[in-house]
């Protein structure tokens, strides 16, 4: 089915993502990996049952992903600052990851920034659109 607007036949257009956007997904698909290799851990050292860390870390690693999905919405970045603070806090597990939670955060922080910033420029940088039709 084609868009309104466009061509029978023509290949759907993608949407195009706002650089926050795409640096943000970027930065929730890096921590997905790393909570594979955290819920392996939290199982090698018996931190919680199998179960629960393997079956925990998909949970967590599909939320990340999902969360990606929705970061052009406002909600997706809150639920994306509230995934930081979970990333963080998985530390009470694994010490050691207090201070690997708080570098993705701040990963996470900078892609905010510079993306928002990025965006902003992009923007003013932008010709206004043009309309497709007038009417007469």
């Amino acid at each position: 089915m084609s868009e309104p607007g466009q061509a029978p036949g023509a290949p759907r257009q993608r949407r195009r993502r706002s650089a926050a956007e795409s640096l943000l997904s970027i930065a929730l698909g890096l921590e997905a990996a790393l909570m594979f290799f955290v819920s392996l851990a939290v199982f090698r050292f018996d931190v919680l049952p199998a179960g629960v860390a393997l079956g925990g870390g998909a949970a967590v690693i599909v939320l990340l992903l999902v969360v990606g999905r929705f970061l052009r919405f406002r909600v997706g970045v809150w639920l994306g600052w509230a995934l930081q603070m979970g990333l963080i806090a998985t530390g009470f597990l694994l010490p050691l990851m207090f201070f690997i939670g708080a570098g993705f955060a701040a990963i996470w922080t900078y892609c905010y920034i510079t993306g928002t910033r990025l965006d902003r420029r992009n923007a003013a940088l932008s010709p206004p659109p043009t309309p497709t039709h007038t009417e007469e």
